[in-house]
């Protein structure tokens, strides 16, 4: 079987290559490495069914030639990232939806089976404003703050793809799922676009206080990377699993302040942790939920199972990954260049 995956040098592309190429599959990662990056792919350079093509979903003739011959597409390109959303709001807007909308274009024209990657985002602040709701349910509801409030644009760009991804499925009958992704953690991630554990892991490791926004009270669900690429390998082989929309997350919630004093324990650092007010850190009118848990029921009902892997092992690796990054970083370590003429073109 021949992958497309875009985004496929990000974080969830990187480790989903690895997962389909372990089971002997080809994959063509297409990446225009904005936040992607070579190093979460290096280790892949010489292996004869692995491509790289370097380009933007948003140029459609480029996504077309990458996609010939290809079997099934996996969609992860995105600008994602708070920080990333806030500073740039049109290059996140035209990305994600024109992106997806010339992926399912394509994925039409060839009829491939196709998953986008949507966001526990979309949800918004249906936990806090929704009475009697204490999970987040793919056909439950959604509340979004105003539209004035640009925190609130990732969201309503991935419920579009949702929109989007569903239309062609029943207008069309394009095999199409989207899948929810909450809070996907593990090695290779990088913290430098808000993405918590990864930025508690480097502060601590560095002797820097650990930046907790907030009161430290809001509660997240964090789910290990190589749970997720296995429910998303599950899902494209799950026929039942085509025209619908799935979570794809862990129910067990633990708030940020814990999860800083644990990031602090298995470091074994004595690093202070700082909180800072969401206004300085987002700017004035910022918000933020409180809870975010997801629903498993439906997945587990489609696949037969859910991510189970605990926060404790989500932390060893990050931590693992981060110290041995520190080393390869060193002063002393020789430094490897890599450019994307290394990977295979084709």
């Amino acid at each position: 079987m021949r992958y497309l995956i875009t985004g496929g040098a990000g974080f969830i592309g990187s480790h989903l290559a690895d997962h389909l190429l372990a089971q002997g599959h080809h994959v063509h990662a297409f990446d225009n490495l904005s936040t992607g990056s070579l190093d979460t792919i290096a280790h892949l350079a010489d292996h004869e069914r692995f491509a790289l093509t370097v380009g933007d979903v948003c140029d459609k003739p480029a996504l077309e030639e990458t996609a010939d011959g290809c079997d099934r597409i996996v969609h992860l390109a995105a600008a994602v990232g708070v920080k990333r959303i806030l500073e740039h709001p049109v290059e996140t807007i035209t990305t994600n939806v024109r992106g997806t909308e010339h992926v399912l274009e394509i994925a039409h024209a060839h009829m491939l089976p196709t998953l986008v990657a949507s966001t526990s985002e979309v949800y918004g602040k249906a936990l806090e404003t929704v009475d009697d709701l204490d999970t987040l349910a793919e056909e439950g509801p959604w509340v979004l703050g105003a539209t004035s409030k640009r925190r609130w644009a990732y969201a309503c760009t991935k419920a579009m793809d949702e929109f989007l991804g569903l239309a062609y499925a029943s207008e069309y009958n394009v095999p199409v799922i989207a899948a929810r992704f909450f809070n996907t953690v593990g090695p290779r991630q990088t913290g430098q676009y808000g993405m918590v554990v990864p930025s508690f892991v480097k502060q601590a490791l560095a002797g820097e206080s650990i930046t907790v926004y907030g009161d430290g009270r809001q509660t997240r669900c964090f789910t290990h990377v190589l749970d997720a690429v296995e429910v998303v390998d599950a899902l494209m082989n799950t026929e039942a699993a085509y025209g619908d929309v799935f979570n794809i997350g862990q129910p067990n919630p633990v708030s940020i302040n814990t999860l800083a004093e644990r990031v602090r324990e298995m470091t074994g650092t004595d690093v202070p942790i700082e909180h800072v007010p969401y206004e300085e850190a987002y700017g004035e009118g910022f918000e933020d939920m409180r809870r975010r848990t997801p629903d498993m029921t439906k997945l587990e009902q489609t696949i037969g199972t859910r991510p189970e892997r605990a926060l404790e092992t989500i932390l060893n690796d990050v931590i693992a990954h981060a110290r041995e990054k520190r080393q390869r970083s060193s002063p002393q370590a020789p430094v490897a260049s890599l450019t994307a003429d290394a990977f295979n073109a084709a």
